[in-house]
Protein backbone atom coordinates (compact mmCIF):
# COMPACT_ATOMS: atom_id res chain seq x y z
CA UNK A 1 0.00 0.00 0.00
CA UNK A 2 1.11 3.62 -0.42
CA UNK A 3 -1.70 5.92 -0.24
CA UNK A 4 -4.98 4.41 1.57
CA UNK A 5 -7.60 3.73 4.03
CA UNK A 6 -7.50 1.00 7.09
CA UNK A 7 -10.23 0.25 9.49
CA UNK A 8 -11.48 -3.55 10.80
CA UNK A 9 -14.46 -3.19 7.96
CA UNK A 10 -14.33 -1.36 4.64
CA UNK A 11 -16.58 -3.19 2.31
CA UNK A 12 -19.03 -0.45 1.74
CA UNK A 13 -16.40 2.84 2.09
CA UNK A 14 -16.88 5.56 -0.47
CA UNK A 15 -13.07 7.02 0.32
CA UNK A 16 -11.53 5.36 -2.34
CA UNK A 17 -13.97 6.92 -5.25
CA UNK A 18 -13.58 10.28 -2.98
CA UNK A 19 -9.70 9.93 -3.57
CA UNK A 20 -9.65 9.14 -7.21
CA UNK A 21 -12.04 11.85 -7.81
CA UNK A 22 -9.51 13.99 -5.89
CA UNK A 23 -6.88 12.49 -8.32
CA UNK A 24 -3.54 12.19 -9.20
CA UNK A 25 -2.58 8.69 -6.88
CA UNK A 26 -3.65 5.47 -6.20
CA UNK A 27 -5.57 4.72 -2.90
CA UNK A 28 -6.54 1.30 -1.62
CA UNK A 29 -9.32 0.09 0.88
CA UNK A 30 -7.27 -2.10 3.69
CA UNK A 31 -8.96 -4.17 5.98
CA UNK A 32 -6.98 -5.10 8.98
CA UNK A 33 -8.08 -7.30 12.03
CA UNK A 34 -7.48 -5.62 15.65
CA UNK A 35 -4.48 -9.10 15.91
CA UNK A 36 -3.07 -7.36 12.56
CA UNK A 37 -2.96 -3.34 13.47
CA UNK A 38 0.61 -3.88 15.41
CA UNK A 39 2.57 -5.66 12.76
CA UNK A 40 1.28 -3.26 10.28
CA UNK A 41 1.88 -0.03 12.02
CA UNK A 42 5.09 -1.25 13.12
CA UNK A 43 6.25 -1.98 9.31
CA UNK A 44 5.48 1.39 7.92
CA UNK A 45 5.12 0.16 4.49
CA UNK A 46 3.11 2.97 3.69
CA UNK A 47 3.13 6.74 2.58
CA UNK A 48 0.34 8.53 3.81
CA UNK A 49 -3.10 6.83 5.02
CA UNK A 50 -5.94 7.53 6.25
CA UNK A 51 -7.74 5.59 9.50
CA UNK A 52 -10.92 4.69 10.85
CA UNK A 53 -12.92 3.14 12.89
CA UNK A 54 -12.12 1.27 15.31
CA UNK A 55 -8.22 2.57 15.00
CA UNK A 56 -8.16 6.52 14.85
CA UNK A 57 -6.89 6.85 18.88
CA UNK A 58 -5.41 3.10 18.73
CA UNK A 59 -2.84 3.99 16.27
CA UNK A 60 -1.36 7.15 17.61
CA UNK A 61 1.20 5.32 19.86
CA UNK A 62 2.82 3.87 17.26
CA UNK A 63 3.33 7.66 15.77
CA UNK A 64 6.46 9.90 16.07
CA UNK A 65 4.78 13.25 15.84
CA UNK A 66 1.12 13.81 16.49
CA UNK A 67 -0.22 17.46 15.50
CA UNK A 68 -1.19 19.53 18.55
CA UNK A 69 -4.73 19.45 17.66
CA UNK A 70 -5.35 16.09 17.16
CA UNK A 71 -3.70 15.61 20.64
CA UNK A 72 -5.99 17.30 21.88
CA UNK A 73 -8.58 15.94 20.66
CA UNK A 74 -7.38 12.77 21.16
CA UNK A 75 -8.05 10.92 17.72
CA UNK A 76 -5.83 10.50 14.15
CA UNK A 77 -7.35 9.90 11.18
CA UNK A 78 -4.67 10.35 8.47
CA UNK A 79 -0.91 9.58 8.92
CA UNK A 80 2.00 10.70 7.14
CA UNK A 81 5.14 8.61 6.61
CA UNK A 82 8.36 10.79 5.98
CA UNK A 83 11.26 8.61 5.28
CA UNK A 84 10.21 6.30 8.75
CA UNK A 85 9.08 8.58 11.00
CA UNK A 86 5.36 8.63 11.30
CA UNK A 87 3.45 12.00 11.59
CA UNK A 88 -0.26 12.06 12.62
CA UNK A 89 -3.19 14.74 11.83
CA UNK A 90 -6.82 15.21 12.18
CA UNK A 91 -8.57 16.38 9.25
CA UNK A 92 -12.31 15.29 10.60
CA UNK A 93 -12.03 18.43 12.32
CA UNK A 94 -11.91 20.34 8.90
CA UNK A 95 -14.71 18.22 7.28
CA UNK A 96 -17.05 18.13 10.62
CA UNK A 97 -16.27 22.00 10.38
CA UNK A 98 -17.37 22.35 7.08
CA UNK A 99 -19.97 20.10 7.01
CA UNK A 100 -21.69 22.08 10.01
CA UNK A 101 -21.19 25.31 7.85
CA UNK A 102 -22.98 23.89 5.36
CA UNK A 103 -26.17 23.85 7.60
CA UNK A 104 -26.31 27.95 8.43
CA UNK A 105 -26.76 27.28 11.92
CA UNK A 106 -24.81 29.14 14.63
CA UNK A 107 -23.72 27.03 17.75
CA UNK A 108 -23.03 29.90 19.60
CA UNK A 109 -23.92 29.70 22.89
CA UNK A 110 -26.09 26.56 21.80
CA UNK A 111 -26.27 22.83 23.52
CA UNK A 112 -24.55 20.10 21.84
CA UNK A 113 -25.56 16.25 22.37
CA UNK A 114 -23.05 14.00 20.41
CA UNK A 115 -23.69 10.56 20.43
CA UNK A 116 -21.21 8.16 20.36
CA UNK A 117 -17.49 8.27 22.57
CA UNK A 118 -15.25 7.26 20.06
CA UNK A 119 -12.77 9.57 18.25
CA UNK A 120 -15.04 11.36 15.70
CA UNK A 121 -17.13 12.47 19.22
CA UNK A 122 -13.84 13.83 20.40
CA UNK A 123 -13.24 15.63 17.44
CA UNK A 124 -16.98 16.88 17.71
CA UNK A 125 -16.62 18.13 21.05
CA UNK A 126 -13.24 20.08 19.37
CA UNK A 127 -15.17 21.62 16.78
CA UNK A 128 -17.96 22.38 18.85
CA UNK A 129 -15.99 24.21 21.65
CA UNK A 130 -14.09 25.97 18.96
CA UNK A 131 -17.38 27.72 17.62
CA UNK A 132 -18.75 28.98 20.89
CA UNK A 133 -21.22 26.53 21.99
CA UNK A 134 -22.41 27.11 25.64
CA UNK A 135 -22.16 23.41 26.67
CA UNK A 136 -20.21 20.18 24.75
CA UNK A 137 -21.91 16.87 25.70
CA UNK A 138 -21.11 13.38 24.79
CA UNK A 139 -22.93 10.55 25.11
CA UNK A 140 -21.83 6.91 25.59
CA UNK A 141 -23.69 3.67 26.41
CA UNK A 142 -21.37 2.77 29.12
CA UNK A 143 -20.97 6.70 30.60
CA UNK A 144 -17.71 7.56 32.88
CA UNK A 145 -16.13 10.48 33.84
CA UNK A 146 -17.68 13.48 32.31
CA UNK A 147 -19.78 11.67 29.65
CA UNK A 148 -23.41 11.38 30.16
CA UNK A 149 -25.91 8.78 29.42
CA UNK A 150 -28.55 8.03 26.77
CA UNK A 151 -31.48 8.75 29.56
CA UNK A 152 -29.87 11.91 31.23
CA UNK A 153 -29.32 13.21 27.42
CA UNK A 154 -32.93 12.54 26.61
CA UNK A 155 -34.43 14.25 30.36
CA UNK A 156 -31.77 16.85 31.45
CA UNK A 157 -30.83 17.75 27.82
CA UNK A 158 -33.68 17.79 25.76
CA UNK A 159 -33.96 21.00 24.92
CA UNK A 160 -30.22 20.66 23.03
CA UNK A 161 -30.83 22.16 19.62
CA UNK A 162 -27.85 20.50 18.07
CA UNK A 163 -27.62 16.91 17.51
CA UNK A 164 -24.59 14.85 16.55
CA UNK A 165 -24.64 11.36 15.70
CA UNK A 166 -21.22 9.56 15.76
CA UNK A 167 -22.20 5.93 16.49
CA UNK A 168 -22.51 3.52 13.35
CA UNK A 169 -25.44 2.94 14.35
CA UNK A 170 -28.36 3.41 10.76
CA UNK A 171 -25.16 2.44 9.13
CA UNK A 172 -25.69 0.04 6.38
CA UNK A 173 -25.78 -2.67 6.34
CA UNK A 174 -27.51 -1.60 9.91
CA UNK A 175 -29.55 0.94 8.32
CA UNK A 176 -32.74 0.10 10.23
CA UNK A 177 -31.86 0.96 13.43
CA UNK A 178 -31.59 4.80 14.69
CA UNK A 179 -29.62 5.75 18.34
CA UNK A 180 -31.77 7.52 20.43
CA UNK A 181 -35.49 9.07 20.01
CA UNK A 182 -35.73 12.20 18.52
CA UNK A 183 -39.14 12.98 20.03
CA UNK A 184 -37.19 13.28 23.15
CA UNK A 185 -35.22 16.96 22.14
CA UNK A 186 -37.88 19.67 21.82
CA UNK A 187 -35.78 22.67 20.74
CA UNK A 188 -33.64 20.53 18.25
CA UNK A 189 -32.45 22.53 15.48
CA UNK A 190 -30.15 20.59 13.48
CA UNK A 191 -28.84 17.54 13.35
CA UNK A 192 -25.77 15.83 11.99
CA UNK A 193 -25.10 12.21 11.25
CA UNK A 194 -21.70 10.96 10.12
CA UNK A 195 -22.48 8.25 8.47
CA UNK A 196 -22.48 8.72 4.74
CA UNK A 197 -24.10 5.41 3.70
CA UNK A 198 -26.99 5.46 3.46
CA UNK A 199 -27.01 8.87 1.69
CA UNK A 200 -29.69 9.53 4.28
CA UNK A 201 -30.11 7.80 7.31
CA UNK A 202 -33.31 7.03 9.16
CA UNK A 203 -32.41 9.23 12.34
CA UNK A 204 -31.80 12.32 9.33
CA UNK A 205 -35.31 11.33 7.95
CA UNK A 206 -37.20 11.78 10.99
CA UNK A 207 -35.54 14.61 11.77
CA UNK A 208 -36.75 16.17 8.25
CA UNK A 209 -40.36 15.38 9.29
CA UNK A 210 -39.87 17.43 12.43
CA UNK A 211 -38.58 20.48 10.02
CA UNK A 212 -35.10 20.24 11.65
CA UNK A 213 -32.16 20.53 9.51
CA UNK A 214 -30.32 16.97 8.85
CA UNK A 215 -27.00 16.60 7.05
CA UNK A 216 -24.88 13.48 6.65
CA UNK A 217 -21.40 12.70 6.96
CA UNK A 218 -20.51 12.43 3.06
CA UNK A 219 -19.43 16.36 2.87
CA UNK A 220 -17.23 15.86 5.73
CA UNK A 221 -15.45 12.68 4.25
CA UNK A 222 -14.99 15.11 0.91
CA UNK A 223 -14.00 17.68 3.23
CA UNK A 224 -11.50 15.50 5.43
CA UNK A 225 -10.25 13.70 2.09
CA UNK A 226 -9.29 17.12 0.00
CA UNK A 227 -7.92 18.29 3.31
CA UNK A 228 -5.69 15.05 4.10
CA UNK A 229 -4.50 14.48 -0.22
CA UNK A 230 -2.67 17.81 0.53
CA UNK A 231 -1.15 16.27 4.02
CA UNK A 232 -0.50 13.42 1.56
CA UNK A 233 2.34 15.25 -0.74
CA UNK A 234 2.93 18.39 2.01
CA UNK A 235 0.87 20.86 -0.28
CA UNK A 236 -1.67 23.07 0.27
CA UNK A 237 -5.13 21.32 -0.41
CA UNK A 238 -6.92 22.46 -3.06
CA UNK A 239 -10.59 23.04 -0.78
CA UNK A 240 -11.87 24.71 -3.99
CA UNK A 241 -12.39 20.87 -4.89
CA UNK A 242 -14.55 19.95 -1.92
CA UNK A 243 -17.98 21.28 -3.51
CA UNK A 244 -17.22 19.73 -6.99
CA UNK A 245 -16.56 16.33 -5.66
CA UNK A 246 -19.13 16.28 -3.39
CA UNK A 247 -21.71 16.55 -5.93
CA UNK A 248 -20.19 14.17 -7.99
CA UNK A 249 -20.25 11.52 -5.56
CA UNK A 250 -23.56 12.24 -4.70
CA UNK A 251 -24.63 11.72 -8.62
CA UNK A 252 -22.98 8.37 -8.37
CA UNK A 253 -24.26 7.32 -5.66
CA UNK A 254 -27.41 8.30 -5.80
CA UNK A 255 -30.18 5.70 -6.76
CA UNK A 256 -32.88 6.40 -9.28
CA UNK A 257 -36.37 5.46 -8.20
CA UNK A 258 -39.76 5.16 -10.74
CA UNK A 259 -42.71 5.27 -9.15
CA UNK A 260 -46.02 5.57 -10.99
CA UNK A 261 -49.16 3.80 -12.32
CA UNK A 262 -49.03 0.00 -13.71
CA UNK A 263 -48.11 0.67 -17.65
CA UNK A 264 -46.38 4.80 -17.08
CA UNK A 265 -43.82 3.05 -19.03
CA UNK A 266 -41.35 2.49 -15.68
CA UNK A 267 -40.00 -0.70 -17.07
CA UNK A 268 -38.76 1.08 -20.13
CA UNK A 269 -37.70 4.32 -18.91
CA UNK A 270 -35.79 1.91 -16.20
CA UNK A 271 -33.96 0.28 -19.18
CA UNK A 272 -33.06 3.16 -20.94
CA UNK A 273 -31.07 4.93 -17.78
CA UNK A 274 -29.19 1.53 -17.13
CA UNK A 275 -27.91 1.16 -20.47
CA UNK A 276 -27.29 5.26 -20.46
CA UNK A 277 -25.97 5.78 -16.89
CA UNK A 278 -24.24 2.11 -16.97
CA UNK A 279 -25.89 1.03 -14.18
CA UNK A 280 -27.85 -1.89 -12.19
CA UNK A 281 -31.53 -1.97 -12.89
CA UNK A 282 -33.69 -3.34 -9.82
CA UNK A 283 -37.56 -3.92 -11.47
CA UNK A 284 -39.02 -4.94 -8.51
CA UNK A 285 -42.36 -6.54 -10.49
CA UNK A 286 -39.24 -8.61 -11.84
CA UNK A 287 -37.81 -9.44 -8.60
CA UNK A 288 -40.93 -10.88 -6.64
CA UNK A 289 -41.86 -12.76 -10.14
CA UNK A 290 -38.19 -14.76 -9.86
CA UNK A 291 -39.15 -15.20 -5.75
CA UNK A 292 -42.78 -16.36 -6.40
CA UNK A 293 -42.38 -18.36 -9.17
CA UNK A 294 -45.76 -17.59 -10.80
CA UNK A 295 -47.04 -14.42 -12.73
CA UNK A 296 -48.08 -11.08 -10.32
CA UNK A 297 -52.06 -12.29 -11.41
CA UNK A 298 -51.61 -15.56 -10.35
CA UNK A 299 -50.13 -14.75 -7.00
CA UNK A 300 -52.85 -12.39 -6.44
CA UNK A 301 -55.58 -15.01 -6.82
CA UNK A 302 -54.30 -17.72 -4.81
CA UNK A 303 -52.21 -16.09 -2.11
CA UNK A 304 -53.66 -12.24 -2.39
CA UNK A 305 -52.33 -8.54 -1.94
CA UNK A 306 -51.32 -8.47 1.35
CA UNK A 307 -48.82 -11.54 1.12
CA UNK A 308 -47.86 -10.12 -2.48
CA UNK A 309 -47.02 -6.43 -0.55
CA UNK A 310 -44.68 -8.42 2.72
CA UNK A 311 -42.69 -9.63 -0.64
CA UNK A 312 -42.77 -6.32 -2.58
CA UNK A 313 -41.59 -4.53 0.68
CA UNK A 314 -38.55 -6.80 1.60
CA UNK A 315 -37.59 -6.37 -2.18
CA UNK A 316 -37.54 -2.79 -1.68
CA UNK A 317 -35.45 -3.22 1.51
CA UNK A 318 -32.83 -4.69 -0.52
CA UNK A 319 -33.16 -2.88 -3.49
CA UNK A 320 -33.00 0.26 -1.35
CA UNK A 321 -29.98 -0.35 0.62
CA UNK A 322 -27.50 -0.18 -3.06
CA UNK A 323 -26.32 2.84 -4.27
CA UNK A 324 -26.26 4.08 -7.61
CA UNK A 325 -28.69 2.04 -8.96
CA UNK A 326 -31.57 2.12 -10.80
CA UNK A 327 -34.81 1.20 -9.09
CA UNK A 328 -38.22 0.62 -11.27
CA UNK A 329 -41.08 -0.14 -8.77
CA UNK A 330 -44.61 -1.94 -9.28
CA UNK A 331 -47.49 0.39 -9.23
CA UNK A 332 -48.93 -0.03 -5.83
CA UNK A 333 -45.39 0.60 -3.67
CA UNK A 334 -46.38 3.71 -2.81
CA UNK A 335 -49.13 2.47 -1.42
CA UNK A 336 -47.04 1.63 2.17
CA UNK A 337 -44.94 5.10 3.88
CA UNK A 338 -42.46 2.11 4.76
CA UNK A 339 -41.72 1.81 1.34
CA UNK A 340 -40.87 5.03 0.68
CA UNK A 341 -39.30 6.02 3.44
CA UNK A 342 -36.70 2.97 2.48
CA UNK A 343 -36.54 4.22 -0.67
CA UNK A 344 -35.17 7.49 -0.08
CA UNK A 345 -32.96 6.27 2.03
CA UNK A 346 -30.25 6.38 -0.88
CA UNK A 347 -32.81 7.60 -4.00
CA UNK A 348 -34.42 10.36 -5.53
CA UNK A 349 -37.67 9.43 -6.39
CA UNK A 350 -39.36 10.26 -9.70
CA UNK A 351 -43.20 9.77 -10.68
CA UNK A 352 -43.11 9.03 -14.15
CA UNK A 353 -47.27 10.65 -15.01
CA UNK A 354 -48.13 9.32 -17.83
CA UNK A 355 -51.98 10.73 -18.53
CA UNK A 356 -54.79 7.88 -17.99
CA UNK A 357 -56.19 7.92 -21.70
CA UNK A 358 -51.93 6.72 -22.81
CA UNK A 359 -52.31 3.78 -20.12
CA UNK A 360 -53.82 0.34 -21.54
CA UNK A 361 -55.23 -2.46 -18.92
CA UNK A 362 -53.77 -5.55 -19.30
CA UNK A 363 -54.30 -9.02 -17.54
CA UNK A 364 -50.85 -9.10 -16.07
CA UNK A 365 -51.91 -6.07 -13.70
CA UNK A 366 -54.34 -7.60 -11.27
CA UNK A 367 -55.56 -4.12 -9.94
CA UNK A 368 -55.93 -2.97 -13.05
CA UNK A 369 -57.42 -5.35 -15.64
CA UNK A 370 -59.69 -3.38 -17.29
CA UNK A 371 -60.38 0.40 -18.06
CA UNK A 372 -62.86 0.76 -15.27
CA UNK A 373 -60.35 -0.88 -12.30
CA UNK A 374 -57.67 1.28 -14.28
CA UNK A 375 -59.67 4.76 -13.78
CA UNK A 376 -60.11 3.80 -10.12
CA UNK A 377 -56.54 2.71 -9.15
CA UNK A 378 -55.82 5.75 -10.95
CA UNK A 379 -57.97 8.21 -9.00
CA UNK A 380 -57.04 6.54 -5.70
CA UNK A 381 -53.37 6.90 -6.46
CA UNK A 382 -52.30 9.83 -7.85
CA UNK A 383 -52.41 11.77 -4.82
CA UNK A 384 -49.88 9.74 -3.28
CA UNK A 385 -47.84 9.53 -6.25
CA UNK A 386 -48.04 13.36 -6.64
CA UNK A 387 -46.89 13.19 -2.32
CA UNK A 388 -44.02 11.09 -2.46
CA UNK A 389 -42.47 12.38 -5.49
CA UNK A 390 -39.21 14.26 -5.35
CA UNK A 391 -39.73 15.11 -8.75
CA UNK A 392 -42.44 14.85 -11.62
CA UNK A 393 -42.05 13.73 -14.90
CA UNK A 394 -44.60 14.18 -17.54
CA UNK A 395 -45.02 11.35 -20.25
CA UNK A 396 -46.59 11.76 -23.16
CA UNK A 397 -45.82 7.93 -23.91
CA UNK A 398 -41.74 8.59 -25.23
CA UNK A 399 -39.83 7.14 -22.92
CA UNK A 400 -36.95 8.27 -24.03
CA UNK A 401 -37.82 11.80 -23.43
CA UNK A 402 -38.32 10.79 -19.85
CA UNK A 403 -35.51 9.06 -19.29
CA UNK A 404 -33.54 12.31 -20.45
CA UNK A 405 -35.17 14.49 -18.62
CA UNK A 406 -34.45 12.30 -15.50
CA UNK A 407 -30.62 11.36 -16.79
CA UNK A 408 -29.55 15.18 -16.39
CA UNK A 409 -29.78 14.47 -12.69
CA UNK A 410 -26.88 12.09 -12.55
CA UNK A 411 -23.96 13.37 -15.06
Amino acid sequence: MIYGLIGEKLAHSFSKVIHDMIGGYEYELKEIPPQELDGFMKAKDFRAINVTIPYKEKVIPYLDFVSDQARAIGAVNTIVNDRGTLYGYNTDYFGLKALFATTGVSAAGKTVVILGSGGTAKTARAVFADLGAGKVLIVSRTPTGDYISYDEAKTVYSGAEILVNTTPCGMYPRSAETPIELSAFTRLECLLDVIYNPLCTRLMREAARRGVIAKSGLYMLVAQGVIASGLFFGKAPKTEQIDAVYERIVRLKRNVVLTGMPGAGKSTVGKILAASLRRELIDTDDEIVGRIGMPIAEFFKTRGEKEFRKIESEVIVEASAKNGVIIATGGGAVLDEKNIDELKSNGTIYFVDRPLDLIRPTSSRPLSMDREALKKRYEERYPIYLATADKRIESDGNSAKVAEAIKGDFV
